[in-house]
C-alpha cells in the first residue's frame, strides 16, 4: 500500500487524527506498508493504541458524455 498524503482528500483537517501523523509526525511525502504493516497497524488502531489510517483519496473522474 502506497500513502501519498499530498493526494488525501482530508490532508490538514484529518491529519490529527491519522496514524501516519501519530507514528511519523507531520504528513510525509509518502509512506510505504507491506501487508503485515497494515494488519499491525490496524491491530494497534483497533485496540485503540493509534488512530486509524484516515487517507480519503480522489475518486477517478468519469468522462460523462453527452449522447445525443
Amino acid at each position: 500500500m502506497h500513502i501519498d498524503c499530498d493526494r488525501c482528500e482530508v490532508r490538514g483537517r484529518a491529519c490529527s487524527g491519522c496514524v501516519i501523523t501519530v507514528l511519523l509526525g507531520a504528513p510525509p511525502e509518502g509512506v510505504e506498508w507491506d501487508e503485515n504493516e497494515r494488519a499491525a497497524i490496524g491491530v494497534l488502531a483497533e485496540s485503540g493504541l493509534v488512530p486509524p489510517l484516515r487517507l480519503v483519496t480522489p475518486m477517478p473522474s468519469r468522462g460523462w458524455e453527452e449522447t445525443a
